[in-house]
């Protein structure tokens, strides 16, 4: 029996249009929020008030057109300085295709902004000035994609009208950085000439640019394939919450709610929960409210188990055949986002998926300077934007697969156990594609003898 999945954000088959996460990010002064702007315009997402409210503001500061940068950059920060600064989230569709767009930050005190933004995303846009080329903050965002595996990588060459439209220019800027971002083992690059301001190749082709034939940035957006078949991935599913209604209905009934991370289950499955290791095999498989074979990712299911088994919120359920390891000890790449810097010995609350359990940060090997993707050994600490590995010791077991093989169940957030403040996230594993030094694992002693695990 073959079994046709629907698209991956459409699990049902019910022939939606599919969804693509994407963010963007460019030096300060680079265009991008001219070019979010433009895309929204030109793509007919923008509310009539929007537009006016946009084209009142552009008229007070003396300028004859909307500026169209004034769409995303929404606090009032933000409009006085000409800059982005938190990560501004905007929703669009078109016939071909729903977005989600995340318009992130491009200066380098915002680098955790990027992070934050471009974690979910499936295709990256890098902006690049033509008459500047590729500077340093163009390479720290194709580092950040990278380490972040985001799978499809935009360059888009801004501002072709102050260069003439040269073809040159533009040839000499993408060779440079589809060579950057092949080293740090992006897999997919694509490079466009545009003018945001003008509007060309944004949405519409541009008459000024005839020696160039590929897509437009929306039509790539629309057409570049984010679908992957979820059977080549291991099945993984996190437990949210157990349900037993206890009712005359059901008076038997236990259930195993969530949703998928990745991969598919199906009702006969030999099954392992972690951290426990207890096996079991999938009897029933509920799917808004009715029962099905098969569940994929991104699914939201309930599982029914053959034993009675102890299961909890914080487990993973995952094919007897392909459960990943159960480890208290993690190897991972992290990028601070809190402004309290955080040190060897920290304590700290680790949450993976649905589970949170309390660590220690055993020790902090190496700092990564993304200008130059050289370590900086043994920096003690970690302030906010810094990219770093750090080794942790967890009280409880985690069931954690590497961040190259799973962006969900290979991710965490480290949590402030004292006011719930998110410090860091996590990769778990190497950090670049092609792999790295391994990070040195020499431990550190905790302050507290009740965290020291």
């Amino acid at each position: 029996m073959t079994t046709t999945f629907g698209t991956s954000l459409d699990p049902l088959g019910t022939g939606a249009t599919s969804l693509l996460r994407f963010a963007t990010a460019g030096s300060v002064d680079d265009g991008k929020s001219t070019l979010v702007g433009r895309l929204l315009h030109d793509s007919k997402s923008v509310l009539s008030d929007q537009l006016e409210a946009v084209e009142h503001a552009s008229r007070s500061r003396g300028r004859q057109a909307p500026d169209l940068a004034l769409l995303t950059d929404g606090l009032r920060a933000e409009r006085e300085q000409g800059i982005t600064i938190d990560v501004a989230y905007r929703y669009f569709a078109t016939p071909r295709r729903r977005f989600i767009l995340a318009d992130t930050p491009g200066h380098v005190q915002y680098t955790r902004n990027m992070v934050t933004g471009a974690s979910t995303a499936e295709l990256a846009v890098v902006l690049v000035d033509a008459r500047n080329g590729v500077v340093e903050q163009t390479r720290r965002h194709a580092a950040v994609a990278a380490l972040l595996r985001v799978p499809h990588v935009v360059l888009a060459v801004n501002k072709m009208d102050l260069v003439a439209y040269a073809e040159p220019v533009f040839a000499a800027i993408a060779e440079e950085f589809t060579s950057y971002a092949a080293s740090l083992g992006v897999p997919e690059i694509t490079t466009i000439p545009i003018s945001a301001l003008a509007g060309d190749n944004v949405v519409t082709p541009s008459a000024n640019m005839d020696w160039y034939g590929g897509p437009t940035v929306l039509e790539h957006l629309e057409t570049v394939a984010v679908v992957a078949d979820p059977s080549r991935d291991a099945a993984r599913f996190p437990v949210q919450v157990v349900i037993r209604p206890q009712t005359a209905e059901h008076p038997d009934y236990r259930g195993y709610a969530g949703q998928i991370s990745s991969g598919v289950l199906r009702v006969g499955d030999t099954v392992t929960v972690l951290p426990s290791g207890r096996t079991s095999t999938i009897t029933g498989i509920d799917a808004l409210g009715r029962g099905v074979d098969v569940a994929w990712a991104p699914q939201s299911v309930t599982l029914r188990l053959a034993d009675d088994l102890d299961v909890s919120r914080g487990d993973l359920i995952a094919p007897s055949a392909g459960a990943p390891a159960v480890t208290r000890d993690i190897e991972a790449t992290v990028c601070h986002v809190a402004d309290r810097p955080l040190a060897a010995g920290d304590r700290v609350l680790l949450k993976h998926t649905t589970r949170t359990v309390k660590a220690i940060v055993k020790d902090i090997p190496s700092r990564l300077t993304l200008d130059d993707l050289s370590q900086h050994p043994s920096p003690g600490s970690l302030a906010a934007n810094d990219i770093g590995r750090v080794v942790l010791r967890t009280a409880e077991p985690l069931a954690l697969d590497a961040y190259a093989e799973s962006r969900r169940t290979g991710s965490f957030l480290l949590i402030d156990p004292a006011d719930g403040t998110t410090l860091t996230a996590g990769m778990a594993g190497a950090a670049f594609a092609d792999g790295g030094p391994a990070a040195d694992s020499a431990a550190a002693n905790a302050a507290d003898a009740g965290w020291d695990f």
